[in-house]
């Protein structure tokens, strides 16, 4: 709806709340931070009291995200997996026009909600379009102090869609533009790991070695051997680092990082971080919706590790070869019986691996702990 439109039926008080909107959404350039500003500022231009921003995935037929304002965390994860667009959400996405309900539950298509779900009654969902094509939708619930939402208040979610379809399409060029600039020094950052780092690494190396052959006392050598063992892993790593910076020439998602980050966020409920040991193609071999399994089985694994192992160590493992990504999770815990019924945890695991044509085990650690490893095809 054009904007002289709007103005012809909003007083000067909402025009200002729309202008502070517009300009609040165009303020950010990283696109996370654009899409939650989008929604948190969308629920407050028409004062309701749940907002959700669902974005599409790329055949346009379903959500791949979903950023709620409005539901806490804890309530959030009480609700369980997040809608991928049946039900009311569903019609904007098969007929993407505005859509404003007085009672959710009234309208024919009512998917009805999740055990644990908010009652939620009124309702006014609007596409956001990106040079003509659909992004995502707005989906605002419950307006607060007023029974439905109304004419203005559909109008405001009309033009802050627009606005915010302009902010994630400069958030998304953005990010392109810097993905560019970064290009430029992968291939010096590969050749100066290749020629400088790994060479002194395997130097320092036989010198250990050479030093080992010595007469020396056993606990001497013993921690040499260590030392030398340490540096193969440690050239293992550097050399996986540079397959994914010659190979990866349009920079994307990095499953790398994320497993990085999942890891270190585990450590608050561990006492410690995850030692993490990564090799092959992990960002570049593997597919995205394989991806999305590994994180979630490494956080399932490293969830279980922090409520009952008892650990002082875990190892996270990822190893992408041969058609295959094999991850592990070794601790050095209390152990598992395993003969004892697998948990919810261990059951979701192995349905995953079983789901994706691959194998899951769970065994007794050496000389202690427990030895979890799942492996399934790149994609």
């Amino acid at each position: 709806m054009p904007y002289s439109s709007f103005g012809l039926h909003a007083g000067p008080a909402a025009l200002r709340r729309l202008l502070d909107a517009v300009l609040s959404v165009g303020s950010e350039l990283d696109l996370t931070a654009v899409l939650e500003r989008i929604i948190d500022v969308a629920t407050e231009l028409v004062n309701a009291r749940y907002g959700a921003l669902g974005v599409l995935d790329e055949e346009g037929l379903r959500l791949s995200q979903f950023i709620t304002v409005g539901i806490d965390e804890e309530s959030r994860a009480a609700i369980g997996p997040l809608p991928e667009g049946h039900g009311i959400l569903g019609l904007l996405i098969t007929d993407p026009r505005p859509i404003r309900l007085p009672d959710l539950k009234e309208h024919p298509d009512s998917y009805g909600f999740p055990p644990n779900h908010p009652p939620m009654t009124s309702f006014l969902g609007v596409p956001i379009r990106i040079r003509g094509e659909v992004y995502g939708n707005l989906y605002l619930c419950d307006r607060q102090g007023d029974e439905v939402f109304s004419d203005v208040d559909e109008e405001m979610a009309i033009a802050l869609a627009a606005a915010a379809g302009i902010a994630i399409d400069q958030a998304r060029l953005h990010a392109r533009v810097g993905e560019m600039s970064m290009m430029a020094d992968r291939d010096r950052i590969a050749r100066d790991l290749h020629d400088r780092v790994i060479q002194r690494l395997f130097a320092i190396g036989l010198s250990l070695e050479g030093i080992s052959r010595s007469d020396l006392p056993p606990t001497v050598t013993e921690r040499l051997h260590r030392a030398v063992d340490d540096l193969d892993e440690t050239v293992r790593q550097v050399r996986s680092s540079i397959f994914e910076l010659e190979e990866r020439r349009i920079p994307g998602r990095s499953l790398r990082q994320e497993v990085l980050a999942v890891c270190a966020e585990a450590g608050q409920g561990l006492g410690f971080e995850p030692i993490v040991r990564l090799e092959g193609p992990v960002d570049t071999g593997v597919e995205l919706t394989i991806a999305d399994h590994v994180l979630a089985v490494v956080r399932e694994a490293l969830s279980n590790v922090a409520r009952h192992a008892h650990a002082r160590q875990v190892e996270v493992g990822i190893k992408v070869r041969d058609g295959e990504v094999e991850l592990s999770v070794v601790d050095d815990g209390r152990g598992v019986d395993p003969e004892a019924p697998r948990g919810d945890g261990l059951r979701n695991m192995e349905r995953r691996a079983e789901g994706l044509g691959g194998r899951f085990a769970v065994d007794p650690g050496e000389p202690s702990g427990t030895s979890l490893r799942w492996v399934v095809p790149t994609g």
